[in-house]
């Protein structure tokens, strides 16, 4: 156990001797620097009653950012789980399709080939041994969220795989033959007009429209002409 000695103990030492009169001129100015400190305080503190609390912008991603998100990492996995690996600098168009033809597995859109006998028609009567594949319109949305998420992710615009020539042409086909196989046209549609509604006319225009003549009038009109 170590002891200190009265030479090395700090609180031993001699303190300063301070007269009465430096004693009040210290609180004297300890005042004057704690009443001016105080206003200046009071001066800078705003007032609660004049100022606006403005919300902090909301941060919740849209549903496209979440599906963009979810589809980027989707397509991540799927060249980490690649043989042999794919690194995104090594992606190509190729990439892209097979990619697009290894989603058919979990489509759920019937497609008709040419020898089933329900080719061509939307609604079968019966069942087909037929597979299920991904419907167009989800690819293509698909294909615009990813080359979205690409250029995001530092990839150049010029050599985004998801705009490449090959996936385009790729689309085409398969919107073209899920066309013919399903019966269905994915061209536009024209909007129908939109049909006027007669406005109801206001009660001065009622008041002033002619009233139909009643009964006692065309009663009067007629005695009238007899004589």
């Amino acid at each position: 156990m170590d002891l200190v000695s009265p030479q090395n103990n700090p609180n031993d030492y001699p303190s300063r001797i301070v007269s009465s009169s430096t004693i009040a001129t210290m609180a004297t100015n300890n005042n004057s620097i704690i009443s001016s400190s105080s206003n200046s305080s009071a001066t800078a503190t705003p007032n609660s009653s004049n100022t606006t609390m403005t919300p902090p912008p909301s941060t919740t991603p849209s549903r496209y950012e979440n599906q963009k998100r979810r589809d980027w990492n989707t397509f991540c996995q799927y060249l980490r789980n690649h043989r042999p690996p794919l690194s995104l600098s090594m992606c190509s168009g190729i990439q892209v399709l097979e990619f697009l033809r290894y989603l058919d597995q979990f489509g759920k859109t019937k497609v008709h080939n040419q020898t089933c006998p329900f080719y061509g028609l939307p609604n079968p009567p019966a069942p087909c041994p037929c597979p299920l594949r991904q419907a167009w319109g989800s690819l293509d949305a698909l294909i615009g969220r990813l080359r979205a998420a690409y250029e995001e992710h530092g990839g150049r615009p010029e050599g985004n795989p998801f705009g490449a020539r090959a996936v385009r042409i790729y689309l085409r086909e398969v919107r073209d033959f899920q066309a013919k196989a399903r019966g269905v046209s994915y061209e536009k549609k024209r909007k129908r007009p939109k049909l006027k509604v007669p406005v109801p006319s206001s009660p001065q225009q009622q008041s002033s429209a002619p009233t139909p003549p009643t009964l006692a009038d065309a009663t009067a009109a007629s005695e009238f002409s007899l004589f």
